[in-house]
């Protein structure tokens, strides 16, 4: 990411920080949670939320690495399904972004799929807003500056910032770019020569640091985990109790499961 998109982002998140702060409210309260420090797995949490509002999660390995996740509605049902071939740190920010859009988004969803790609920064309002807010909730602002402050004393004066970004990381499940853009606009790293070189730090870098401090390795690959069936099979079952009460015919299941398995092979590939 260029400087100049750099400081676009972290001004328009500071300018954006009471609207997303009282989404996160609204969030804690759909999720019924006190706090933030009751989020303690994004995953299970989300699906909750994601189910009363009338979509259903999965986790699916696409075969293109560019794509975060596809919100699709079709057939009745709508399906928020994660890239399980990126690393775990960027699936979570993933579904954090999609829970914005699905709960807050303002315009509707203009097509039957919309993609969100990954590692993309836009410029477009609503998806900075989208990003701010999945950044906030994976990272919660007191929390973060605790730790950060932890880490920066732990870490070795001579790589102090990209270990403590690095640790950051692993205990936030959070991917590397929007950690540090949390630093930058929560003002715990300062403007300088040092940041150039944290834009431009390669996923091998960080895999080294994770590495040497013993961190999470795991968090940097992709899970691959494929839910299909299991979302087949739920599908399923609430086509058969509709079948049952008459409300839908037996080839319109038929259909609709079709019409899934369609689309997983063009996913999946």
């Amino acid at each position: 990411m260029d400087f100049k998109k750099f400081r676009k982002i972290i001004s328009n998140n500071k300018k954006n920080k009471d609207l997303v702060n009282r989404k996160l409210k609204e969030f804690y309260n759909e999720a019924n949670m006190e706090n933030e420090d009751d989020l303690l797995d994004i995953m299970q949490i989300s699906r909750a939320v994601i189910s009363k509002n009338g979509y259903l999660l999965a986790e699916i390995p696409f075969k293109d690495i560019e794509i975060g996740a596809i919100c699709f509605s079709g057939d009745g049902s709508k399906y928020v399904l994660l890239n399980s071939s990126l690393p775990r740190v960027n699936v979570n920010f993933s579904l954090c972004h999609e829970i914005y859009h699905i709960l807050y988004q303002y315009h509707s969803f203009k097509e039957s799929a919309e993609l969100y790609m990954n590692e993309n920064y836009y410029d477009h309002e609503e998806e900075m807003i989208a990003n701010h807010f999945a950044s906030c909730l994976m990272m919660p602002e007191s929390k973060f500056i605790k730790m950060f402050n932890k880490f920066e004393q732990e870490s070795e004066e001579s790589k102090s910032e990209i270990q403590t970004i690095v640790k950051l990381m692993n205990y936030f499940t959070a991917p590397y770019m929007a950690v540090l853009i949390r630093c930058y606009e929560l003002e715990l790293l300062k403007d300088g020569g040092s940041l150039k070189k944290l834009l431009n730090t390669t996923g091998e870098q960080i895999s080294a640091e994770f590495d040497m401090l013993w961190l999470n390795t795991e968090l940097l690959k992709g899970s691959k985990n494929d839910d299909f069936e299991k979302l087949l099979a739920l599908v399923n079952k609430k086509g058969e109790y509709l079948v049952s009460r008459e409300l839908m015919r037996k080839t319109e299941l038929e259909r609709i499961k079709n019409n899934m398995r369609k689309l997983y092979q063009e996913i999946r590939g």
